[in-house]
């Protein structure tokens, strides 16, 4: 079990970990942050295209070889990025990188599925969660602490030694776990479904400054639905399919996919909109970000080996509504955000909100796999891990755009508001406009900051909403019995 979630914890930290070195990468590469923006898009789409091949790889290589593989593939490419010369070869390296990073989730799922016994299944989903988990919850406070005290290319040396550790207790702990030398590789099968993914990562990455309607997001949105419909019907005529569609028939698997995509959604815009205000808006550093940011963390991975006993205990229902309960009534206490909100406060909804994630987060995820019979879990956790990075990536990209267009909408309506209400003869402001542009300088960052913070106010209202709708879509549903549990 160790050794499994070694290379999980690494693939959940390099998602999301060089998002807080991204000032410090533009600064030293001298590019803005448009041009920065292909470190992760990049990252994202080499994602999509690695993870289809994953279960085959598995398969093929066996799942000892192929996890090693991996951890190697962790080390060396991470070593590439930290020695980065310029953006371009950055961007080059973390394309690299995402392979391990997309092949890592289906390899660690399926040595766990061979090597646990299913009646302690649940202990085992709770080890693997509860590292899972400690990557997202900590990766501020790693990144901040590194940007600010070393330097940001150490968010990639210090995978280094983790990847070679990883190695050596592979080597001696993990048995040999051989694959199937005569499994074909279904080419066309892949070559249409990771040119459909790409092509839908980059139009949801990139949406937002190309504008939604312009051709060239309308071209890759259509390269994308085409591409993956021909995936489809290339799937269901050949013998050996890169990815079997037969799981699709259990009814369990695509409902625990459903709430799976709604927790990620409302993880990926909370972790990624809290972090900003504290930045922004209350004008933290990045390191103090991470400390107010590590109770929720704390509490995360608390709940997730309770999470795993009350899962074997009651089966997914109840731990899944009460924790989409949770994460959705603290996203809309989140929505009472304001310049002034006292960091206790903050703490105290984040925290319940971690609760509710973690309490849901492994129910979820081990019901996905254990209603699949055997042969299918691999095809199984890779389109759960397709889906979920598809509909996270669509979801925030729905979500930046909206808080894009509430914080415009604000200003202009502040603005409006400003001068209607006598700014020109404001004596403070007429004070201000003696100094120049420079002397309103204050007055416009101050506006800023107050129509970022209502900006995200919104959108934790509307995130918080969806997740209550998946608490009631988790309490409605008919489970019924689940294996690997006493329900």
């Amino acid at each position: 079990m160790a050794v499994a979630v070694i290379g999980m914890f690494m693939s959940a930290l390099n998602t999301s970990i060089v998002n807080g070195a991204m000032p410090a990468i533009e600064k030293e590469f001298n590019v803005g942050s448009e041009d920065a923006q292909w470190i992760s898009i990049a990252y994202k789409m080499g994602l999509a295209a690695a993870v289809p091949a994953s279960a085959w790889l598995g398969e093929r290589l066996g799942l000892r070889r192929m996890y090693l593989i991996i951890l190697l593939l962790f080390g060396v490419t991470s070593a590439l990025c930290g020695m980065s010369t310029g953006l371009d070869s950055l961007i080059f390296f973390r394309i690299l990188q995402a392979v391990p990073g997309a092949l890592t989730p289906v390899t660690s799922i399926m040595i766990l599925y061979r090597l646990v016994p299913r009646k302690k299944l649940g202990l085992a989903m709770s080890i693997y969660g509860l590292c899972v988990v400690s990557a997202p919850g900590n990766s501020s406070l790693l990144s901040g602490f590194m940007v600010e005290h070393l330097n940001w290319r150490w968010i990639f040396y210090f995978e280094v030694p983790i990847s070679v550790l990883g190695i050596i207790v592979a080597l001696a702990v993990l048995p040999s776990l051989p694959g199937q030398k005569n499994r074909g590789f279904d080419l066309p099968g892949f070559a249409c479904i990771a040119l459909g993914l790409c092509a839908l990562m980059l139009a949801l990455s990139k949406g937002q400054e190309w504008g939604w309607s312009s051709y060239k997001v309308l071209i890759l949105f259509a390269i994308g639905v085409n591409a993956l419909a021909v995936f489809v019907a290339v799937e269901l005529g050949v013998r050996e399919p890169l990815l079997d569609l037969r799981v699709w028939a259990t009814r369990p698997f695509i409902v625990s996919l459903v709430l799976i995509d709604i927790l990620f959604t409302v993880m990926q815009v909370v972790l990624g909109l809290v972090p900003q205000f504290l930045l922004q808006a209350q004008g933290l550093t990045p390191t103090y970000t991470g400390q107010v940011l590590l109770p929720l963390a704390l509490v995360w991975m608390a709940m997730t080996p309770i999470a795993g006993h009350i899962y074997t205990k009651l089966g997914p229902r109840w731990p899944t509504a009460i924790g989409l309960l949770l994460t959705g009534s603290s996203t809309l206490l989140l929505s009472r955000v304001n310049i002034d909100l006292p960091r206790p406060e903050l703490i105290l909804f984040t925290c319940i909100w971690a609760a509710g994630l973690g309490l849901a987060f492994l129910p979820l995820m081990a019901t996905a796999l254990a209603v699949l019979p055997p042969e299918l879990v691999n095809h199984g956790s890779t389109f759960r891990t397709i889906i979920q990075r598809v509909t996270s990536a669509f979801g925030l990209a729905v979500f930046t755009a909206l808080v894009t267009t509430q914080q415009t909408q604000i200003m202009a309506d502040r603005s409006v508001l400003l001068k209607g209400g006598g700014a020109d003869a404001d004596p403070r402001i007429l004070q201000m406009q003696h100094h120049g542009p420079d002397g309103l300088l204050g007055l416009w960052q101050e506006l800023q900051r107050q129509t970022a913070t209502q900006a995200y106010s919104n959108v934790f209202l509307v995130v918080g909403a969806v997740a209550l709708a998946g608490a009631v879509l988790a309490l409605a549903y008919r489970w019924g019995k689940i294996p690997g549990t006493a329900s």
